[in-house]
């Protein structure tokens, strides 16, 4: 494991390639999370100098401060990741870590706090010291690639919410075929067949409403 690195005011903002006043200010905007003290001295790690490198790039895309403030602010009450995939809970999805930087080229301009506070309130994104961790790789290609494809990521998380709804539906349903005729430990076993019924239906349900439009 590699060893906490930390480093007074100084030695930050050099690293982050800011001024010193650049930094207080950033402090007093609470754009950054307060230092370690030691007596009269301030320590930063790492993590503030990620977030240093985040708000500069932010700001190279055009953020305002304002802005980036209230993203800050949504970070920092998001859920820890931990807190989101349980220890140990079984899943088929494949986490994905992303720094800010990343998440803001992925919905470019599309990372607003309200829509970053949206995906927060889903559990489709958690925290983990500096960075972000999307709780599905399947679902954070299919938001981007919706994005790209000219839907507000407002309306992608909208969708997204009602589909938790049916899907949590769906899982009681299987869930319960299932217990009425095995044992427990057969759930994770027999999960696929149920995740290929919805698959079928979802599609043959496209199909009807594909024709009906024709």
């Amino acid at each position: 494991m590699a060893e906490k690195r930390e480093y007074r005011m100084d030695e930050l903002a050099e690293k982050a390639g800011i001024t010193v006043r650049t930094l207080r200010f950033y402090r007093e905007r609470k754009l950054i999370q307060p230092p370690r003290r030691e007596g009269r001295i301030a320590w930063y790690d790492d993590t503030h100098l990620a977030r240093l490198h985040t708000i500069s790039t932010l700001l190279e895309r055009g953020h305002t401060l304002n802005g980036i403030a209230e993203l800050a602010e949504a970070f920092d009450h998001g859920r820890d990741v931990a807190d989101l995939l349980g220890v140990g809970a079984p899943t088929e999805e494949e986490p994905v870590r992303l720094t800010p930087e990343e998440l803001a080229a992925r919905f470019e301009g599309e990372v607003t706090p309200e829509n970053l506070a949206a995906a927060l309130d889903l559990g489709y994104l958690g925290t983990d010291g500096g960075d972000i961790v999307h709780i599905s790789r399947r679902l954070l290609d299919v938001s981007s690639a919706l994005v790209r494809e000219g839907i507000p990521l407002a309306e992608v998380l909208q969708a997204g919410a009602r589909v938790r709804e049916h899907a949590d539906a769906l899982a009681a349903l299987f869930t319960e075929l299932i217990l009425r005729h095995a044992p427990e430990e057969d759930l994770h076993r027999l999960r696929p067949l149920a995740r290929s019924v919805v698959e079928a239906e979802l599609s043959l349900a496209l199909d009807r409403r594909m024709r009906k439009r024709d």
